[in-house]
């Protein structure tokens, strides 16, 4: 479970003021030459200023393949491609639901997951593919994401 996904108090400009809750449930494999993964979330959404901000549903389907089998320490590169898919529910204000917002969203991932011993990089890229927003939205634009891990 994630708390305060809503809240950044160092940048105000981002933060909501509010208390997200993300439940979820995933499945995972990890062979030697493929991956795969799926996820299901649901993501309670806080208020703020009176608004109830919508909830979110978010799924992904993920295929990997490991192009070089290699040993323990030797370094690790598995190409992934994942499948996003957020249902988004209409703000509502006094129990109004407000126009421009909600929707559906897909997005077409590749990525790279590279590790040495207990050190790893992620990379991705989310290219929007779908959408079907509620009324009058700006449709996402790429995504783009760095991560660097240390196994301890």
């Amino acid at each position: 479970m994630v708390t305060d996904t809503a809240d950044d108090s160092g940048t105000p400009s981002l933060n909501k003021g509010t208390t997200d809750t993300v439940l979820g449930l995933t499945y995972g494999y990890e062979g030697r030459k493929w991956y795969r993964w799926a996820s299901a979330r649901y993501r309670f959404n806080g208020s703020s200023n009176g608004v109830d901000r919508g909830d979110k549903v978010l799924l992904d389907l993920v295929g990997g393949i490991r192009p070089n089998l290699t040993g323990y320490l030797e370094p690790d590169t598995v190409w992934l491609l994942e499948l996003n898919a957020e249902y988004g529910q209409r703000a509502e204000k006094g129990g109004v639901k407000i126009a421009n917002t909600g929707g559906t969203e897909l997005f077409l991932s590749p990525g790279l997951f590279w590790t040495k011993r207990n050190f790893a990089i992620k990379a991705g890229v989310q290219i929007p593919v779908y959408s079907n927003l509620n009324g009058n939205q700006a449709e996402s634009d790429y995504r783009a994401k760095l991560v660097f891990e240390w196994h301890l």
